[in-house]
């Protein structure tokens, strides 16, 4: 059950969703009053496209650009984007692309407010920097107040946010996904499921987020395997970023717990993409909290949203494989030294210690073997 005593908390923020709403984006900033953007994205997605449609919808408004987002979000680009958009003297953010933008985004916004001697305490609290996002794929992060950021010479992958990192506004155009790869889609497809299942047994989730993180999984489960088998389906696209908004606003009322936790000390350690970090553990996380008897119920929901309520692991495994996603850590590159080190390593991160379940270090090379 849903604890008895909870606080929901709505950001100030406005989504804009459907085929063709990334042309909106002039009004947009203007609606969060921005008069100088600086465009966050990559090099690839700058030169798309969508990316030159994006320039010549912002015009004169685009004051400065920033293509050097790299995977999980190296310190060392955040650091130089912080240096630039103060420079340009920026005051809105557009971030486009997939969860690292949107992070290294959220992360510029974050360190504009502490430079400032203004960061946000509150979610009544004006930002510092106003942030657009602009997904490309199903990662969530373009509606959350947190972000996660690599320190790279040790291989530690750390988090922060605050009320006012939330972007104000999130632009969700379809038709953007378009050519967005195959296996990313379904990588970042299974880490949309992976924010459902975890907010739907989080120990802080509230009902609203509990609804919302049902219906995501329950959307995932219908339409990733279609996008899958057609990436040109535009009518799946649009059914799969629906399900994604729904991923991203059920985290903004609940916690992740072992599996994100996990997934983010890998990324930080190996390298390997957030989302099939999140697709090869998903099930045996799933599996290791059915041993809580207190979690038998919103399991029981989670299965029945993924169409077999009395096991849902088995559901999650059987859709990554249908997507075409490994089912072994060793697979994707990991080494046994590289389980060691993220074993010694979960102890000290708070997701795995929000856990439902209590996940001492044993238990975390156990869900880690049973991946491998």
């Amino acid at each position: 059950m849903v604890a008895e005593r909870w606080v929901h908390t709505g950001y100030p923020q406005r989504i804009y969703f459907g085929p063709g709403t990334l042309d909106a984006v002039a009004e947009v900033v203007k609606e969060v009053g921005g008069r100088r953007v600086m465009l966050v994205t990559t090099r690839g997605r700058l030169g798309s496209d969508d990316g030159e449609r994006l320039v010549r919808r912002l015009g004169r408004q685009l004051a400065s650009t920033f293509d050097g987002v790299e995977s999980h979000v190296p310190t060392t680009a955040v650091q130089a984007a912080v240096h630039q958009v103060l420079a340009d003297d920026a005051d809105v953010l557009v971030s486009f692309g997939g969860g690292s933008c949107a992070d290294l985004g959220k992360a510029v916004c974050f360190f504009v407010e502490q430079q400032a001697g203004t960061p946000g305490a509150s979610y009544a609290d004006r930002p510092g920097l106003p942030h657009i996002s602009i997904p490309t794929t199903y990662s969530g992060a373009e509606l959350t107040p947190f972000f996660g950021m690599t320190d790279m010479a040790t291989h530690r992958k750390s988090g922060a946010g605050s009320p006012t990192v939330a972007p104000r506004a999130a632009i969700y155009d379809p038709l953007v996904t378009l050519d967005t790869p195959t296996r990313v889609s379904a990588e970042t497809g299974m880490n949309a499921l992976a924010h459902g299942i975890e907010c739907a047994y989080s120990p802080t989730r509230t009902p609203e987020a509990e609804a919302v993180a049902l219906a995501c999984i329950a959307g995932v489960e219908a339409h990733l395997p279609a996008v899958v088998d057609d990436p040109l389906d535009i009518v799946a696209r649009t059914e799969m970023l629906a399900a994604s908004v729904l991923g991203g606003r059920c985290l903004q009322n609940a916690g992740m717990g072992v599996h994100h936790g996990l997934a983010q000390l890998i990324g930080g350690r190996t390298g390997m993409a957030h989302g099939l970090a999140n697709a090869v553990l998903l099930a045996h996380a799933v599996r290791f909290n059915a041993g809580d008897p207190a979690l038998y119920e919103p399991l029981a929901r989670i299965g029945a949203a993924l169409g077999d309520e009395s096991d849902p692991a088995g559901a999650v495994d059987r859709l990554r494989e249908r997507v075409g996603l490994p089912a072994g850590l060793s697979d994707c590159g990991m080494t046994d030294e590289d389980l060691d080190a993220v074993v010694r390593m979960s102890a000290g991160s708070p997701n795995v210690q929000a856990n439902p379940r209590p996940v001492p270090e044993d238990e975390a090379r156990g869900i880690l073997e049973a991946a491998w």
